[in-house]
């Protein structure tokens, strides 16, 4: 009989259970459409999938109690952040963190730090090589490089603390390449040397004229800095002590003579020689002080009142030297024989010599 009470106990108590758990899931289907009348779709408030529903008061045991507290602190904070979320505290550490280092990578990312391997096996190569085109073009030339690029290389190269090694590597470069310049000309025969002479020259200045403002960075911020000297002049000294120096007892005696043959070789490359050589090193016009007067101003002291006879002869002698090879002076038949010489040399040396 105990068995059986106890049977009928624990079926009416299974079924009391199941008549409440009906009941709960009714009030929790009213809540449910409550909620969703209060916040109809594309309301701001989250999705019922990851906000629960609010039960009525009298169902609110210690559960709902802990979970409206929970739901009341959930409250925004400044930076986007959730606060007084003791479930979720542990997670939102660890998303600040993960911001903070996702902050640091991506300032790493942008201050790329370029160590010397860097630059010896990825930022050199690219300006070797553009230096060397900008060497060996020709006037005109149309040269395949990128100058932002280059000029972005030098620019990360100085500020991440290269510009001692780059400056080292740059001299080098230019001077291998100048000694090659220096051997090709030496194998020149002499009525093929000064054209051989004028072209080497002209091309290195051309090239200059590219490369110092490539280098404009590392020129201001170290050579200027730190040396107290400027790229410009330290490239023509390469030049000068590469090239010039070598070759100029050969090619002087050969300008000499170039000017005694009228147009053996053509004005332009004669006055673009002197005037080349005048620039890396003024002291070579002792040399040749007539040679260089005739291209460039105030080389020889100023004319004299007492020296315009000899001027006047030095006019005539040139001019008979003319038409001996065959250069005629034109219709003279208004003219009397002999006057010319006379009266037009003394006149034109001393307008052209006047302003010496």
């Amino acid at each position: 009989m105990e068995e059986e009470s106890m049977e009928e106990e624990g079926g009416s108590s299974s079924s009391y259970e199941a008549m409440m758990d009906d009941q709960n899931h009714n009030n929790w289907e009213a809540g449910v459409d409550g909620y969703r009348q209060q916040h109809p779709a594309g309301h701001a408030q989250a999705p019922l999938g990851d906000r629960a529903p609010q039960l009525p008061a009298d169902r609110k045991g210690h559960r709902g109690q802990q979970q409206e507290e929970e739901e009341a602190q959930m409250v925004p904070e400044a930076n986007g952040l959730m606060k007084g979320c003791d479930s979720a505290g542990a997670a939102g550490k660890g998303g600040a963190v993960a911001a903070a280092t996702i902050n640091t990578s991506t300032s790493k990312f942008l201050m790329n730090v370029i160590t010397i391997e860097d630059y010896k096996s990825t930022y050199w190569p690219k300006l070797d090589s553009a230096i060397d085109q900008l060497l060996t073009q020709s006037p005109g030339d149309y040269i395949p490089i990128s100058y932002e690029q280059i000029y972005s290389c030098v620019y990360k190269c100085v500020c991440q603390q290269h510009s001692e090694q780059m400056y080292s590597d740059l001299i080098k470069k230019i001077t291998n390449h100048l000694e090659r310049v220096s051997k090709e000309l030496q194998a020149s025969p002499p009525d093929l040397y000064i054209e051989r002479f004028n072209i080497a020259l002209g091309q290195y200045m051309g090239a200059l004229q590219s490369i110092v403002p490539l280098f404009i960075y590392m020129n201001k911020f170290y050579i200027e800095t730190k040396l107290n000297r400027d790229l410009k002049d330290d490239l023509i000294k390469l030049f000068t002590e590469h090239v010039a120096e070598k070759h100029i007892y050969s090619l002087m005696p050969l300008l000499l003579e170039a000017q005694s043959t009228p147009f053996q070789i053509t004005p332009s490359t004669m006055a673009n020689i002197v005037k080349g050589l005048y620039t890396l090193r003024p002291e070579w016009v002792q040399m040749a002080p007539a040679l260089f007067s005739k291209f460039i101003p105030n080389i020889l002291p100023p004319a004299v009142e007492s020296e315009l006879q000899e001027y006047a002869a030095q006019d005539q002698k040139l001019q008979r030297e003319l038409m001996q090879n065959g250069f005629t002076r034109g219709d003279q038949s208004r003219k009397r024989a002999g006057e010319e010489l006379t009266y037009n040399g003394s006149s034109a040396c001393a307008s052209s010599r006047g302003y010496r």
